[in-house]
């Protein structure tokens, strides 16, 4: 079965990461679950510099409720990746956010993953309206479909 392509231009925003030493699991690559932590950077450096998310003291958090990922080729430290970002699907109190993995200067995806945040009253754990900054923040990301 082949996967869908996942390009570069496919996606809204870009964030850089380095590779740690100890991303690397014994066979020489980054661990399969590094990637999610990659992911969870991504979209929290977004929410915080663009939609205003404050994660010490703010009354709303995110909370990741499903994930998933798929590996199309390995990355290894001392590699320079991108991870891509776009919004799948913007809700009343959660979002679906799309991101890809990028060596530095490439076009295709190394792997492509998807997790969901239901923004919740952090005293509750209840849902909330995601909050009107982080909004326009997330609706800078939508892809058309």
């Amino acid at each position: 079965m082949s996967q869908p392509q996942h390009l570069r231009g496919d996606y809204r925003h870009f964030q850089p990461i380095t590779t740690r030493w100890h991303d690397n699991d014994i066979y020489g690559h980054v661990n399969n679950v590094v990637y999610y932590g990659y992911f969870d950077s991504a979209v929290n450096t977004y929410l915080i510099e663009q939609g205003g998310l404050d994660i010490h003291e703010g009354g709303v958090v995110g909370f990741v409720v499903s994930s998933s990922c798929d590996y199309f080729a390995s990355i290894a430290f001392p590699d320079r990746i991108e991870v891509g970002l776009r919004v799948g699907k913007l809700g009343n109190s959660s979002v679906q956010y799309e991101l890809a993995i990028f060596k530095q200067g490439e076009d295709e995806a190394c792997a492509a993953g998807r997790f969901v945040h239901v923004f919740v009253d952090r005293e509750s754990n209840r849902p909330v309206p995601i909050p009107e900054t982080l909004r326009l923040a997330l609706a800078e990301l939508v892809i058309a479909t």
